[in-house]
This record gives C-alpha cells, structure tokens and sequence, in this order.
C-alpha cells in the first residue's frame, strides 16, 4: 500500500510563494493497494495533478467523498480520466444531512463548467452505500465508514489491507457545540491502531472561541485523537488558508510539545503536497 497527498489545503486554495512547501490546493489523497487498485480520498484541486498520473493507467478508479463542500469536489471538472473512453470511475457520495449524492457531476451543468457530464465518455458509476452498511470492500481492502461532526455531516473512512490501516477524518469537529454525530471515544475505535490517522487540524485552541461550530478541529485535539486511538502517525490536514508554511512548522512544534509531555511514540506531521507513505517495506 502506497499514500500519497495531492491536496492538503482546507476551504479554499491558497497560491503564493508562502505556501509553496506544504502546498495550496484542496482535499486529495490517493491509496494505491497492493493489487493496484487505485482508491481516491477526496476531489478538491489537488485531484487534477492525480489525474495526470492516473490517466497512463486504463484500470477502475475508486472515489470516495467526505461530503459535497466546494472544496472537497471543485477539482473533479479536471480530473483528466473522466475524459478517457470507456474509464471506470467509481464514486462513492459521503453521508451528507441532504442526499445529494449526484452535487459532484451537477457542478458541471448550466453555466458553471463548459464541458457536460454527458460529454464524458469515461463510464461513471455513482456507487451509493446504503446508510445501515459502513463496511464494504474496495478490491483487497475493506473500507469503513463513520459520520463526521460538521455542518451539513459527511464521512470519515479507514481503508485496511494485509494489516495496514489508514484513518481518513478530516473536516471533522471533535467536540462541536451542535448535536454530535460521532463523540470521541466512537473516534478513537474507529482509529484504534491506525498506521497513519490523516485528521483535520485547521484551527489551534488559539483560534477559539471564535471559529467553534465551523466544522473543523484544532490540531490540539487531532494529537489527543491519535494518542488515544494508539495510532502510528499522524498527519495535521486541511491546513487553514491563512497559514503560511512557517506557521504550519509553528503548529508542528507546538504539538510536539504535547507529545513530549505525554511520553508518547506518535509520530507527527504536517501533510504536504507530493508526500508520500510507503507501506510496501
């Protein structure tokens, strides 16, 4: 199994040369399983750089949504294999409070895209997992899923295979001022172990009270989150539009301080374009 992250940026994307090394297009990672299979997290902008590599291989590609926020689909317009002949791509829509599984594909009529999904001549199969199951399997993997604490809901997801696991939770609000979908210790099963937990860390507790309900967690939390799940490593994601590359450092060692104190192995990090994990060795 291979990890690599092609969008790390929350909201909206962030250009500039004080952004350049953590890297400033929107939600994307993409698992290559052991067998090949390509399994996609996400379609923020960082999915258009993805595609330029998936595009060499004529193989099915997974996609699995967290929800329908711009930032999490705005790249699928240019997601190169969506315009390959007879390409499988699998989507499979997040658990969002209004069923809109199809919001990936309407962003592309009317007036706001050029080109209509029926032009594609790639095969589109909208993939709808029935809300009683949260387990199913992604070729060799099996993937699960939880509901996220954030407005208008969604889903987290862990895809395992041949003992390797990885946690995808991001805009997620561990401990919300609304009505909870999923508390803490719910979280922490469904991380128990993970190799890599990948969490959204937008804020710090010294964006707050002010940032409280907006759907994301400080990294603060994310670093209890992985303690507590005994997870491997953890990767600080969605990093906040307004936080340079050496405010992200600044956010890294302030977290490593908790990590000092606490006497644990966790391993953390902040995710950046272009990185990648391999599980392989």
């Amino acid at each position: 199994m291979r990890l690599t992250f092609y969008g790390v940026r929350g909201s909206v994307p962030t250009p500039g040369e004080a952004y350049a090394r953590y890297g400033g297009n929107t939600a994307c990672v993409h698992i290559e399983l052991a067998d090949g299979t390509d399994i996609v997290l996400d379609s923020g902008t960082g999915i258009r750089l993805l595609g330029n590599k998936l595009r060499s291989k004529d193989t099915p590609i997974h996609l699995l949504l967290s929800h329908n926020h711009w930032d999490h689909i705005q790249g699928f317009p240019f997601f190169s294999p969506i315009f390959q002949k007879d390409r499988d791509i699998y989507i499979y829509p997040g658990q969002t409070t209004l069923p809109e599984h199809d919001q990936i594909l309407k962003q592309m009529e009317g007036s706001t895209f050029p080109v209509p999904v029926s032009a594609l001549q790639s095969k589109l199969h909208l993939t709808i997992i029935p809300p009683e199951q949260d387990i199913w399997e992604i070729g060799t993997a099996t993937i699960r899923r939880i509901p996220i604490n954030h407005p208008g809901k969604g889903s987290a997801y862990s895809i395992e295979e041949k003992g390797i696991k990885i946690a995808y939770i991001t805009d997620n609000e561990l401990y919300p001022p609304y009505k909870k979908e999923t508390d803490f210790l719910t979280f922490v099963d469904f991380a128990r172990n993970a190799d890599v937990i990948i969490h959204d860390a937008q804020y710090m507790m010294s964006d707050m009270p002010a940032k409280t309900g907006w759907g994301h967690s400080v990294a603060e939390e994310a670093v209890k989150l992985a303690m507590a799940s005994n997870s491997k490593k953890l990767a600080l994601y969605s990093h906040d539009p307004d936080r340079t590359d050496k405010d992200i450092d600044k956010v890294v060692e302030h977290c490593m301080d908790y990590i000092t104190i606490a006497e644990s192995n966790l391993e953390i990090f902040a995710s950046a374009e272009g990185q990648s994990l391999d599980f392989t060795n």
